[in-house]
């Protein structure tokens, strides 16, 4: 609805997962399987204009219940990345409202930004969202709340409290300056775990760059970024490098990251179609998987902590698209694999759009991989055998190679 200015937007979302847990699955060891897990989301969304100014305010009210509540996990984390706390924020802007052994229920605001935008310049205050790189399925540029490589709901990507200046040039190129406020493990405000960022983006004929220069928790990134057309296809790279302090060894390295990926759309008889394939190269990854995730590389455990990764080992391909059955119903898949261990992971999701206002989506992802394998379930603790002696191993417990099938509604007013 629009009045004086003012727009204002609902989505009202379902999310309903099901999984079914291996035998040497630790979730399985504390509870039933199949696993159920839901979540409700009303977000209301608020945006007021006047002369140059620019507020926005997004306001969701959100309900978790199911198996993985009951055991303190997120629900859904591989398929749903519903954000439940403001921990790290620069801002508290997330209140409980009520919570019980298999549910909780609260409301946060994910969006609380004033925009002014006076001729070419653009500055935003606030919680807002930003989003760097080029990365279909891996996003190695994108430093600021990625979405994982099989979330569903990537409709609104998660705010963060920021400040930004942009300025449109008069070539069609544009700068931004970017600075996230964040606060430490002991909740204080602290500039070791900011983000200060500069990113040029640009022409080059018909060929459109990104660079990018940042102040990363202390740690200095420098990124670029392409994408170009090839034939009828988009072909994108994305290389970022990242000089960092070794926790183990106290001086300081390069590791270097990055994505390819080129896609294309095409008719396939009347049907419209949509095929892509990406690498990626995660040069915090690990060649071998340990026995136990803690054995990891601190660097790794840290990015992955702070949600800028989701992969554990170096190399990846992913493969995938769409086919437009009906122009109400798509299908689409993805099977990403793992060069290293050769084991993948398969997502099939049917989209149904009844009208402008609907969505309804069913999915399935299937873990293709043996126990110890990264899709096939990461070792997170050994088990002794009773009566073993010490040393002589044990059952490996492992988590993250359930089945899942998934259930998503979205209705927009």
């Amino acid at each position: 609805s629009s009045a004086w200015g003012l727009e204002a937007d609902i989505r009202l979302k379902w999310f309903s997962a099901a999984s079914a847990l291996p035998d040497h699955d630790l979730q399985r060891q504390l509870g039933d399987t199949p696993s159920y897990d839901h979540t409700v989301d009303l977000r209301l969304m608020f945006e007021q204009r006047a002369g140059t100014l620019n507020f926005l305010l997004d306001h969701s009210t959100v309900l978790l219940s199911g198996d993985a509540v009951a055991l303190g996990r997120d629900p859904n984390s591989a398929v749903d990345q519903t954000v439940t706390d403001d921990e790290r924020r620069w801002f508290d802007l997330t209140w409980d409202i009520e919570d019980g052994d298999h549910h909780r229920s609260f409301h946060r605001l994910d969006r609380l930004a004033v925009q002014w935008q006076p001729g070419d310049w653009s500055f935003t205050f606030g919680r807002q969202a930003v989003s760097w790189g080029s990365g279909i399925v891996f996003q190695p540029l994108d430093l600021f709340s990625p979405f994982s490589p099989t979330v569903v709901d990537r409709d609104y990507k998660a705010g963060d409290d920021l400040l930004l200046a942009d300025r449109l040039l008069p070539n069609g190129h544009d700068l931004q300056l970017l600075h996230v406020v964040r606060r430490d493990f002991d909740g204080d405000v602290d500039s070791s775990v900011s983000s200060t960022a500069f990113k040029w983006h640009g022409y080059m004929g018909a060929t459109e760059f990104e660079l990018v220069a940042a102040e990363h928790y202390d740690e200095r990134v420098l990124g670029a970024s392409l994408r170009m057309g090839l034939g009828q296809a988009l072909l994108r790279a994305d290389v970022v490098a990242t000089q960092y302090e070794s926790l183990l060894r106290g001086d300081r390295e390069w590791r270097v990251s990055g994505i390819l990926n080129a896609d294309v759309s095409f008719m396939l008889g009347p049907r419209n179609a949509y095929v892509f394939g990406e690498y990626f190269h995660n040069d915090w990854g690990v060649a071998e998987l340990p026995d136990n995730v803690l054995q990891l590389p601190p660097e790794l455990q840290v990015r992955l902590q702070r949600g800028e990764l989701f992969n554990l080992m170096k190399d990846y391909l992913a493969v995938g698209g769409s086919l437009e059955w009906h122009p109400l119903v798509t299908h689409t898949v993805t099977l990403i694999s793992n060069l290293h261990d050769r084991s993948s992971l398969l997502q099939m999701q049917v989209n149904y759009e009844p009208g402008d206002h609907q969505r309804l989506q069913f999915g399935w992802l299937e873990p293709l991989g043996a126990s110890g394998d990264e899709f096939g379930g990461v070792p997170v603790v050994t088990l002794p055998k009773p009566g073993a002696q010490r040393g002589s191993g044990g059952e490996v417990l492992t988590t993250g190679g359930a089945s899942r099938f998934y259930l998503r509604w979205v209705y927009f007013i």
